[in-house]
């Protein structure tokens, strides 16, 4: 196989067998020629038919560089380390199971890296694909829930403590290894839990080296996202896990850290209850609650409640 790749896509699934097809397909139909790319498939415990789906896509598609692992230990930070660990590229760019790549998109990240050498990591935007359609009670404040993701409408450095989402992100393996990769102690969903923040952590430590993190609006990514499954229960889990990660962040930082999150998450919480008023007056009621329980549950996962 040839080793002169110029960037290698990551994907860790879990059980995602409906629509990882669509992920590789996407990859498939790219502008950047096939010899010039790999993608890693790690799958991490999958219980559906994502395995013999992906096999089947990589038997049909020989022409494209493709590698399907299982990582057993659960979660993605895990599966992101092993996938990476085996990449042979000098630019790694990982994209969720559920998202579908505009065709130009390997294209655009190549490109950009060339024109940008101080570039140590890029982000993309991710639109939410909602199916059947976006619910009345979605708001701009809660869609950061399901994925929703666009910084700014040109190229930018993003500003310090904001970073890109993990469905579309890109960085130099040299710098991913050179900060050990993914925090295995924030490894995403684990069964029921979860304990997210692994994006935020990995870039802010690459920022705290001095790594410039851009945001191109152009290298995007459709996101699926099904609204029957966003339920009461989805929703505490996601947001919860972004408390349960700041929690364990804080804890690594020591000191008064946790006590200053608390603080922060209270006022975000008093926050989110104007907001929710607001929306109510202005006719929305229905964006009231999600916005004051995405803050709630935040503030339960930090309290590890």
């Amino acid at each position: 196989m040839s080793t002169s790749f110029q960037i290698s896509v990551v994907i860790c699934t879990y059980n995602r067998a409906t629509y990882i097809q669509d992920a590789l397909v996407s990859l498939y139909a790219q502008t950047l020629d096939k010899s010039l790319f790999e993608v890693l498939v790690v799958n991490n415990n999958s219980t559906d038919d994502t395995e013999a789906v992906c096999r089947q896509f990589i038997g049909n598609h020989p022409e494209m560089n493709t590698t399907f692992l299982n990582e057993p230990r659960q979660g993605a930070s895990f599966a992101r380390n092993t996938g990476s660990a085996l990449a042979k590229s000098p630019l790694l760019c990982f994209m969720d199971d559920d998202a579908v790549a505009t065709p130009d998109y390997l294209e655009r990240i190549i490109r950009f890296f060339g024109q940008h050498a101080d570039a140590g990591g890029l982000g993309g935007r991710i639109i939410p694909r909602y199916i059947p359609s976006e619910p009345e009670w979605m708001s701009y404040y809660v869609s950061s829930l399901v994925g929703n993701f666009d910084y700014a409408p040109e190229v930018k450095v993003f500003e310090p403590g904001k970073y890109p989402l993990e469905s579309n992100m890109i960085v130099r393996k040299a710098d991913f290894d050179r900060i050990g990769g993914f925090n295995s102690a924030l490894p995403g969903v684990v069964g029921t839990l979860r304990i997210g923040g692994e994006g935020k952590d990995f870039f802010l430590r690459l920022q705290a080296l001095g790594n410039r993190i851009y945001y191109d609006p152009a290298i995007k990514v459709d996101h699926v996202v099904e609204v029957s499954k966003l339920t009461r229960e989805y929703m505490y889990r996601v947001a919860s896990g972004i408390g349960r990660g700041e929690r364990v962040r804080m804890k690594e930082k020591g000191g008064n850290a946790l006590f200053m999150k608390l603080l922060e998450y209270l006022f975000k919480l008093g926050a989110s209850v104007i907001l929710g008023i607001k929306y109510t007056l202005q006719g929305h009621p229905a964006k009231a609650a999600p916005v004051i329980r995405f803050r709630i549950d935040a503030l339960k996962g930090l309290l590890n409640y």
